[in-house]
C-alpha cells in the first residue's frame, strides 16, 4: 500500500466530490446495498446492539496515514467491513509533512555532494542546486497535497472513507463530525484501531505564539528557503532539516540543549555529523537553551533570546523538540482514559487501559517506536490479531510470533537522511550494557572498504556491531557514511533473525561493495 500519493491530473476533477463526502465514491454501491444490515433502522431494530442511526462495521480505523492504511488492509483481507474516519489527507503525516516530503528535499543535495567527492564527476560540477526545481520535485511527491492516489487505493481495497474528525463516544462507537457539520455515528462489531498519530511538540515560552515558529509541517512545505534558519533541537528532524535548508541556501543555526546531536545513536554519529554540518557551513551550538522569541512584525524577523543572555536573529525559527500524541480530542474520557496521554499497548497494539479486545492503537500514537516504518508493522502485526480474534482463531503471541510486534523491542531499524547517512538498528552499546548484557563492542573504519573508497574519495565512516557473548548473536549495529542508508537492512535480518556469529561468516559479501564492511567487522571480531 502507498506511503506517498499518486495524483495524475486527470484523478483530480473525477475525485474532487469523493474528498469532500463522507463516505468514498467507489465503494458507495457495496456501501448502499449493505446499509440494510449495516445502519440501525428506525424503528429500533439493530444490528449488533447498534442505537438507530449507527452505521455498523467489523472495524473501524481512526486516522488513514500509512498506519491506518495498514491496518486497513489487514482488516479487510481477513474479509471484514472496514471504516476509515481521516479528518486531514489521507496518506497522513508521513506523505505530506514528513518522511517523503523532507526525503525530496534532501537527495538533490546528496546527489550534488556524492558527485563532487568523486574526481571526474567534481569537475563537472559547475552550479548548485535549483531551488525551484528541489521545491518543484518535493510537491510533485507529495501530489500538491492531494489525496487522490491514496483515496483510490483505499477504495480498491473496499475500505470505506469517512471524511472528518473522529472521536470516541464510548465503547465501539466512534462519531464522526463531518467537513460540511453534519454528524455520522459508527460502531465496531469488533474493533477500533487509533491511528491518530502525533503533532509536533512547541514548547510554551515567551513570545512563541506570536513569532508563530515553524514544526516539522513547515519545515517540509515551504515554498522558499529562509535567508536564516534556526533550528532548535538535535535530533532526527533537526538534523534533516538543518541539512535541507542549509543546502538549498539558507544560513543555518542549530540550538541545541545537549551535548551533540542525535543523542538516542552512538555517540560518534552525531560527532561525525555536527563536523559535516560545521564544514558545510551550519552553526552548530551545544549546551544551549531557548528562553524566548520575539517577533515584532508578522512578516518580519525573529529575535531567539537564550537563557545564557545571548541572542541571535533569524527569519525563521523550526521547533524539532518532540513530538506529543493526537489525542486530545479523540473523546478518550468517554472510555475512561485522560484526553492527551499515549496509549500503551501490549504487543498486539491492544489498549492495556481498556478492559475487552476492543480498542487498539498503532504507530506513533502508543509511543513504542516513532517511526512509519515501525507503525507499519504494528499495523501489520495488530491488523492480523484483529482479524484472527474475529474469525475466532488462536493468536501467536510467542516473541516473533504472527500476532506480536516483537521487533518494537529488539530491533528497530532507521536511517537519518543526513550528509553524512546515519542508519541504525537494535541495541547502542550503552543500552546493551545498562541492560546487564555481556557484550562486545566491534567497531571498523567504513574508509577502509573498497567499496566506499570507490563511492568516494576520501571516504569517511564507521561500522559499529554489538555482540552478545553469551549467545553469539548481534544485538545492534550502527552505520555512519554517505550512501550506507541501503546498508541497514542487512543489518536488520541479522539482528531480528537473530542470525548466529557462526553462520554470517557463510554470508559472502559481494566485492567491491560497501557490503564487505561485515567481513571487516567478522574479522575484527576474530581476532
Amino acid at each position: 500500500m502507498p506511503c506517498a500519493p499518486s495524483a495524475p491530473v486527470e484523478w483530480t476533477l473525477r475525485n474532487a466530490r469523493r474528498r469532500m463526502g463522507p463516505v468514498s465514491q467507489n465503494n458507495a454501491a457495496e456501501y448502499n446495498s449493505a446499509s440494510e444490515y449495516n445502519t440501525a433502522s428506525q424503528d429500533g431494530t439493530a444490528p449488533d446492539g447498534a442505537a438507530p442511526g449507527e452505521e455498523v462495521f467489523d472495524v473501524i480505523v481512526v486516522g488513514a496515514g500509512p498506519v491506518g492504511e495498514n491496518v486497513a488492509d489487514r482488516t479487510r483481507a481477513a474479509g471484514l467491513t472496514t471504516a476509515v474516519v481521516e479528518s486531514e489527507l489521507v496518506g497522513g503525516e508521513c506523505s505530506y509533512w514528513a518522511c517523503i516530503p523532507s526525503k525530496a528535499l534532501l537527495r538533490p543535495a546528496a546527489a550534488l555532494a556524492d558527485a563532487r567527492a568523486v574526481a571526474g564527476a567534481e569537475q563537472a560540477v559547475t552550479g548548485g542546486l535549483d531551488v525551484a526545481a528541489v521545491l518543484a520535485r518535493r510537491d510533485g511527491f507529495t501530489g500538491n497535497w492531494k489525496d487522490d492516489g491514496q483515496v483510490d487505493w483505499l477504495d480498491s481495497i473496499g475500505a470505506v472513507l469517512f471524511r472528518g474528525h473522529g472521536r470516541l463516544a464510548g465503547e465501539r462507537l466512534v462519531e464522526v463530525q463531518t467537513p460540511e457539520g453534519g454528524r455520522r455515528r459508527l460502531r465496531a462489531r469488533h474493533a477500533v484501531a487509533v491511528c491518530t498519530g502525533t503533532g509536533a511538540l512547541v514548547p510554551k515560552l515567551p513570545g512563541v505564539a506570536e513569532a508563530r515558529p515553524w514544526t516539522s509541517r513547515e519545515a517540509t512545505s515551504a515554498h522558499k528557503a529562509p535567508g536564516r534558519l534556526a533550528v532548535v533541537g538535535g535530533g532526527v528532524v533537526g538534523v534533516e532539516m538543518a541539512t535541507a535548508w542549509n543546502a538549498l541556501g539558507s544560513e543555518v543555526t542549530m540550538l541545541i540543549r545537549g551535548s551533540g546531536l542525535l543523542p538516542r545513536m552512538e555517540p560518534f554519529v552525531g560527532e561525525l555529523i555536527a563536523e559535516s554540518l560545521a564544514e558545510a557551513g551550519v552553526k552548530v551550538r551545544t549546551e544551549v537553551n531557548v528562553a524566548s522569541l520575539d517577533r515584532p512584525a508578522a512578516d518580519g524577523p525573529v529575535t531567539v533570546l537564550l537563557d545564557d543572555g545571548q541572542s541571535l536573529v533569524a527569519d525563521e525559527v523550526l521547533f524539532a523538540v518532540g513530538r506529543t500524541p493526537k489525542t486530545g480530542d479523540l473523546g478518550l474520557e468517554s472510555i475512561g482514559l485522560q484526553p492527551g496521554s499515549w496509549l500503551n499497548v501490549d504487543d498486539t497494539c491492544r489498549v492495556q487501559a481498556v478492559e475487552g479486545d476492543w480498542l487498539y492503537a498503532f504507530g506513533d500514537v502508543n509511543s513504542r517506536a516513532l517511526l512509519t516504518h515501525q507503525g507499519k508493522y504494528q499495523a501489520r502485526m495488530g491488523g492480523a490479531a484483529i482479524g484472527a480474534i474475529a474469525q475466532g482463531k488462536p493468536l501467536d503471541t510467542r516473541p516473533w510470533g504472527a500476532h506480536v510486534a516483537t521487533a518494537d523491542r529488539l530491533a528497530v531499524p532507521q536511517v537519518v537522511f543526513s550528509e553524512p547517512e546515519a542508519a541504525s538498528v537494535g541495541m547502542t552499546a550503552d543500552e546493551a550494557q545498562r541492560a546487564g548484557l555481556r557484550v562486545r563492542v566491534v567497531d571498523y573504519d567504513l574508509g577502509r572498504v573498497s567499496g566506499a573508497s570507490l563511492y568516494a574519495d576520501g571516504y569517511r565512516g564507521r561500522a559499529r556491531m554489538i555482540v552478545d557473548l553469551d549467545r553469539e548473536v548481534l544485538l545492534g549495529v550502527t552505520f555512519v557514511g554517505a550512501g550506507i542508508g541501503e546498508l541497514v537492512h542487512s543489518a536488520t535480518v541479522a539482528v531480528a533473525g537473530e542470525v548466529p556469529i557462526e553462520r554470517l561468516w557463510h554470508v559472502v559479501p559481494s566485492f567491491p561493495t560497501m557490503s564487505e564492511v561485515w567481513l571487516r567487522l567478522l574479522e575484527t571480531y576474530r581476532g
